[in-house]
């Protein structure tokens, strides 16, 4: 629901004689000048009420020359007059005290008797969204932050402040729908000193600066954890081939031109698997192929020894991953998280709750919201998270392929080169040290067989320790299979395991990677 829709309800409620209003919003500005419209649609005249400065008219002036800054004379005040008025009063929970809500209570009750030309109400403005129960009549609104369509408002309106010579440049061909894009989930104040910030800093609307500052409201819930996506995009996956072509495609929705055309943004895809084989990489990469805010979700951390606070933390996170939409949000090993929640409620129905809270939202969303979710045992979910609807696709992102670990081998030793040549050449006494290698990726993906994602990148550094204690030379492929010895799989240590979740995926899960048989690969000798 957008803000002008809230403000024809807010309209609607006061002609239906609704007298006590409780709207939950930061943007103090911005919705007191809607209000002033919304009560005058009513034929309400609007009146003001804070601790500072008293009971004021629009233009902030003292009524009748009385500052009434106690709360209860406010109230006693509004009691009295025979105009039709609504008293917009500003962070009066901070004073709630018995006395107060009592006074309140009442004087809601009464005033829905009034006569017509007398009607009165009272909107409490206030960030703070909980009600206390002896307020429990009240009408709650949580007033939306602006949707794209305001977003370009106020784009509009810091452009036409720009000198003409300036503005035709400050927002160039193919940067204003990423823009706006950019500046959703922030508030109207924030948005304009984003985009005059990014004026003042590159003469240029940014999307990437904008974008930036949505770590303040990340930062400021607490409820999520901002995640910098891996630079190297998709690139940074060695192997499922499937599931990034997959992704790719995915991207397109996203598009002005998608929307234009109606096409739904996509929910997301869950990824079930073998530890170390690239399920959270890949979160961390298409978010950076997207260029996209990554949000991370631990709903184990949100859980509360307290009753309904950890659904309510769950429902206040989804509620900012919405705020700064579009984004990818990240739910790492979802399986713990929701564990038992079908079974007996041996945690009080906790995870049971949980998961009704997930599941309400994922069919009720709003905004663009690309869930990845990510799980080693999916076999402990229960069957409503996973049937088709929730997530666009499930995955099944086994242990790689022989192309696969080439291609592993060939990402890892690229990362390695990028931090060897980053680092300082003091911190090995010499300069001018060659780290050229040849790698024989064939006989390494011989010799990885059975082996992680994770287990083959590991092989690089320990190969690199080996060349440099030995006269820091090049890497050699005898290096990296002496670093392979020393390993044990998890496809040895955890066979059955891996075995009974292979079985599992068999008919249920679409496969992140081109079959072996398929995807043969040939011996190639990569020269760094």
């Amino acid at each position: 629901m957008n803000a002008q829709q809230v403000n024809s309800d807010i309209t609607a409620l006061l002609r239906a004689r609704n007298t006590l209003l409780w709207i939950a919003t930061r943007e103090e500005v911005r919705v007191e000048r809607a209000l002033v419209d919304a009560c005058g649609a009513a034929k309400y005249v609007t009146r003001y009420w804070d601790c500072a400065t008293g009971v004021t008219d629009a233009q902030g002036s003292p009524i009748e020359g009385r500052t009434l800054a106690d709360p209860s004379a406010a109230l006693a005040w509004l009691r009295t007059r025979a105009e039709r008025c609504v008293l917009v009063m500003r962070d009066l929970h901070k004073w709630f005290d018995p006395v107060v809500l009592r006074t309140l209570r009442t004087l809601a009750r009464d005033l829905q008797s009034a006569k017509p030309e007398q009607a009165r109400a009272v909107v409490l403005l206030t960030p703070s969204s909980e009600v206390p129960p002896e307020l429990a009549g009240a009408t709650v609104i949580e007033y939306p932050l602006p949707d794209r369509a305001e977003v370009a408002r106020i784009l509009d309106d810091v452009l036409q402040a720009l000198p003409e010579s300036v503005r035709a440049n400050a927002a160039p061909n193919g940067t204003r729908d990423r823009a706006i894009d950019a500046a959703v989930g922030l508030s109207a104040e924030e948005i304009a000193n984003c985009y005059a910030q990014s004026l003042v800093t590159s003469k240029t609307i940014d999307p990437v600066l904008v974008a930036s500052q949505k770590r303040r409201v990340i930062a400021r819930e607490r409820v999520l954890t901002w995640h910098d996506p891996d630079p190297r995009g998709l690139d940074a996956v060695g192997g499922l081939d499937v599931l990034k072509t997959w992704l790719t495609a995915r991207r397109q929705a996203f598009t002005p031109a998608a929307r234009a055309f109606g096409l739904p943004a996509p929910k997301g895809a869950m990824l079930v698997g073998i530890p170390g084989c690239g399920k959270s990489l890949t979160a961390k990469a298409v978010a950076s192929a997207w260029q996209m805010p990554l949000l991370r979700l631990d709903m184990g951390a949100l859980r509360s020894k307290y009753v309904g606070d950890s659904e309510a933390n769950i429902r206040k996170a989804l509620k900012v991953a919405e705020a700064v939409s579009p984004c990818i949000l990240w739910v790492d090993e979802i399986e713990k998280a929701l564990a038992g929640a079908s079974g007996p409620a041996g945690d009080g129905g906790v995870a049971a709750d949980a998961l009704g809270t997930v599941l309400s939202w994922m069919q009720e969303r709003e905004g663009s919201v690309f869930v990845i979710a990510t799980a080693n045992d999916v076999r402990g979910l229960p069957p409503e998270l996973l049937r088709k609807g929730r997530f666009d696709e499930l995955f099944w992102v086994d242990l790689p392929t022989r192309v696969e670990r080439e291609q592993i081998v060939v990402t890892a030793l690229q990362q390695s080169r990028r931090y060897i040549e980053l680092r300082p050449a003091d911190l090995t006494g010499k300069t001018g040290i060659s780290f050229a290698a040849s790698i024989d990726l064939g006989e390494v993906a011989g010799f990885t067989e059975g082996f992680t994602g994770a287990e083959i990148a590991a092989l690089i550094p320990d190969a690199l320790f080996m060349a440099f204690e030995d006269g820091q030379r090049a890497i050699t492929t005898e290096d990296l299979r002496a670093a392979a010895r020393t390993v044990v799989p998890l496809a040895k240590t955890a066979r059955e395991r891996l075995d009974a979740l292979r079985e599992w995926a068999k008919g249920r899960a679409r496969y992140a990677s081109t079959p072996e048989s398929v995807a043969s690969g040939d011996t190639r000798t990569l020269d760094l």
